[in-house]
């Protein structure tokens, strides 16, 4: 290796040893005070008014352009059926067309073609919870025929979400305050937080990649969606 490149690349991981074990021996330095580090956590629960649900329809034909005609009517149907229900065509989207052809294999024979399969998703999002049973019996009445999911939610998530975050900041200042009056110590003020978003946690009603059929409406219940948050805080003792 040329010596000049050698001598670069020590000088190089010294300079970046020395920059870390400064730092290291700064954040030492900082925490050199007598001092609290708590977690505050929080859970907040609400009862689900509104839900996501993802079907599908999957059809089989001897050629393409059957397997897509069905797939594409089926969806326009149903499409059309959630419209009438009230449904906001925002709320509706549909994925495009994935087109398959369907072989035959015989161990040592060449594959034989046997058709075509044509697939297309729909995402719902159900505003009103009530209307859940009636939108599910209606695309199995439109040649739906594939459930991949049914998420509940709640409409006030975000409200829920800040209202998590809050109750978790309350939750490490008592820790820090407790603590320091077991001690016969006295909180001063925070120092330092560290916070990282946490999500939703939304039951599943239903999840499979099965043939619907008409049991799949009676799978629902009504759940709770619940939001968690963590904040970590470091406070300085007086």
């Amino acid at each position: 290796m040329n010596k000049l490149l050698l001598n670069s690349l020590i000088s190089s991981t010294f300079f970046a040893l020395t920059a870390t074990s400064s730092l290291a021996t700064v954040q030492a330095a900082e925490l050199s005070f007598a001092h609290i580090e708590t977690v505050g956590t929080s859970t907040i629960e609400a009862k689900a008014d509104m839900a996501i649900i993802s079907v599908a329809v999957s059809i089989e034909a001897a050629n393409a352009k059957s397997a897509k005609d069905e797939a594409d009517e089926a969806v326009s149907q149903f499409r059309q059926r959630l419209l009438e229900a009230g449904i906001n065509k925002k709320h509706i989207q549909t994925a495009n067309l994935q087109l398959n052809p369907q072989y035959r294999y015989v161990q040592n024979e060449p594959r034989v073609l046997t058709g075509y399969s044509a697939n297309r998703q729909i995402t719902v999002t159900v505003m009103d919870l009530n209307m859940l049973n009636e939108l599910l019996d209606s695309a199995l009445v439109e040649g739906v025929n594939q459930v991949n999911n049914i998420e509940l939610k709640s409409s006030k998530e975000a409200d829920m979400m800040a209202q998590a975050r809050q109750a978790a900041i309350k939750d490490a200042k008592q820790k820090a305050e407790s603590l320091a009056k077991g001690f016969g110590e006295q909180v001063a003020g925070v120092w330092q937080v560290r916070y990282f978003p946490t999500q939703a946690h939304q039951p599943e009603m239903y999840r499979a990649s099965m043939k619907m059929n008409a049991d799949v409406a009676q799978t629902y219940q009504q759940g709770q969606v619940i939001v968690s948050d963590r904040v970590e805080a470091i406070f300085r003792l007086k």
